[in-house]
């Protein structure tokens, strides 16, 4: 049991402000907090923390209580759990009358599992050059704990000498227990491994990162008691003291990033849990009001990941911008070749969000095309709506000039419903962008597109279709259209389905064209539509995918 006098002496230590902001935003309001209440949906916030009386209460639901009671009802934990929760969050420790809790064992194993880990860095000279050649300094191994783990066998060899009990290390997600429940099996193995703890400085967990090939680049320890990769952020303890002194924080990608931006001096540097940032984060960045940068790389997956974060950072209120690295190269890299003045100018000069993120939504839509540039127009106008009025404001004209529309145009009888509506019932354009789509997902398709129809056939969209033939990846509308879940990405078969109506939908209008011209002689004239009418459409109606004809 735990004791009561260390409960009390818990309580007296933690800020309820902490905790609950460590759960959801809290917004300060006079001499209290307020914030949506977690417990029922509303969007009116009713839900108050006092850090006087050091209680909360919702007023749409009644709900209410201490620190420990939100963390019970909000995790549906036991009091006992919820009092261990809250000191390992708060790196506390528990005294018991009699034994020792789960989270005391679980902490106690990850400690010990994580000495091990840094002991035999310096015995594998594979990871140790493969750290040394990414520009890693053995000061910054030593800092952040820099480890490496060997076979599965050497790990289980290790948890029973040390007398760990194997249920509490697979509690702390050091092992899992066989698909047949026969024996246990390490969740890491061969892998450089990267300690993961708690705002509060408390071991949580680990990150893994192979140097054998394994298809998965990097491994996270799995959820635990401990363990919550959407509240946690790789760094954050050692970063915070920076982050709140110089009201800032840079958001990058790996372990690796935030170790070499540590080193090279900016040691505000965080990075998620190989996750996108997720509303769950926002609390943690919250803390300390800091200018929030987004330091990733230029490839497809980094711009697709900048622009969801800038958009969720700029919707919740957050200053801050977004740099992308050129050239393929991530910070470290640049770090590593001496670049550091480099990092740092771009740094200074990183994209603010809301510019951002209408430039990457323009950036999908042909404005040459006047369907395209109206749906456009709704999906900045849907964006720019959810700004707080005085900042929606400010930047109407951004986005009127990037759409090279007047301001007036996002006036309050606007409606972007019914532009993406309109755009949304426009087959022809859904049809295009979804090949489009499915050959940025599938490029082995390619060559099979090109030998049945021309690029120009592809009208307004013919430019981007050109891009993703010669291989601009990170061509801003391709970036945007692959991470634009309107359009699907099709298999083979639909691929074909799709090429095939969209065939007979040119040489439908081709028909008309040549019917209607009066430069083509009588008798090609007749030719050419007895050869399409009789011919290609019937063949294409059939399934036969037939191959675009330039003759025609």
């Amino acid at each position: 049991m735990i004791d009561n006098a260390s409960i009390e002496s818990l309580k007296n230590s933690i800020d309820i402000v902490d905790v609950i902001g460590g759960f959801i935003e809290l917004r300060k309001a006079g001499a209290n907090y307020k914030a949506n209440c977690p417990f029922h949906g509303e969007k009116t916030p009713s839900f108050v923390v006092s850090p006087s009386k050091q209680i909360y209460h919702c007023f749409g639901c009644g709900v209410g209580g201490d620190s420990i009671k939100f963390v019970m009802e909000l995790e549906k934990l036991s009091y006992p759990e919820a009092i261990e929760k809250l000191a390992s969050m708060h790196n506390f420790s528990l005294t018991y009358t009699k034994g020792s809790s789960d989270y005391s064992d679980a902490k106690r194993v990850l400690e010990a599992i994580g000495q091990w880990y840094t002991k035999n860095l310096n015995r594998n000279e594979t990871a140790m050059k493969y750290l040394l050649d990414r520009g890693v300094s053995q000061s910054s191994i030593e800092n952040f704990e820099i480890g490496y783990v060997p076979s599965g066998q050497e790990v289980m060899g290790f948890l029973q000498s040390a007398l760990l009990p194997l249920p509490k290390a697979a509690e702390a997600g050091v092992i899992a227990q066989s698909e047949n429940g026969q024996g246990y099996y390490a969740r890491l193995v061969e892998r450089i491994t990267f300690p993961i703890y708690s705002a509060s400085a408390s071991i949580v967990g680990f990150g893994g990162r192979t140097i054998s090939n394994h298809p998965a680049k990097y491994i996270n320890s799995p959820q635990t008691k401990l363990f919550n990769k959407s509240r946690l952020l790789y760094g954050y303890h050692m970063a915070k003291e920076s982050i709140y002194k110089n009201k800032k924080i840079i958001i990058c990608e790996g372990y690796l990033d935030v170790v070499m931006f540590h080193q090279a001096g900016f040691k505000e540097a965080v990075a998620g849990m190989g996750t996108a940032l997720t509303t769950e984060h926002l609390p943690m960045l919250r803390k300390g009001d800091p200018k929030v940068i987004l330091a990733y790389d230029g490839d497809k997956a980094g711009v697709a990941a900048a622009l969801k974060a800038a958009q969720m950072l700029s919707v919740a209120g957050f200053d801050g911008g977004v740099v992308l690295f050129p050239d393929g190269q991530d910070p470290a890299d640049l770090i590593a070749k001496g670049q550091s003045e480099n990092v740092a100018k771009l740094l200074r000069e990183a994209k603010p969000l809301i510019p951002f993120v209408l430039e990457q939504i323009v950036s999908l839509y042909d404005l040459k095309d006047p369907r395209a540039k109206e749906a456009a127009f709704g999906a900045v106008k849907q964006y720019i709506d959810t700004l707080t009025p005085i900042i929606k404001d400010a930047y109407i004209p951004t986005a009127a000039t990037l759409l090279g529309l007047s301001p007036s145009f996002f006036g309050k009888g606007a409606k972007p419903e019914v532009a993406r509506e309109n755009f949304s019932q426009k087959r022809d354009d859904v049809a295009q962008l979804s090949i489009l789509k499915t050959l940025i997902e599938q490029p082995s398709l390619i060559d099979n597109v090109l030998s049945v129809i021309d690029v120009d056939m592809f009208g307004g969209y013919a430019g981007l279709f050109s891009a993703l033939i010669q291989g601009e990846s990170e061509h801003p509308g391709l970036v945007g259209l692959s991470v634009d879940d309107n359009f699907a990405v099709m298999d083979e078969s639909e691929l074909n389905n799709a090429l095939r109506n969209f065939l007979i939908k040119h040489y439908d209008i081709k028909l008309k064209s040549i019917a209607s011209s009066q430069q083509i002689p009588f008798e090609k004239k007749s030719f050419l539509i007895r050869k399409i009418r009789t011919d290609i459409i019937p063949r294409l109606k059939k399934g036969e995918l037939v191959a675009y004809d330039p003759s025609l």
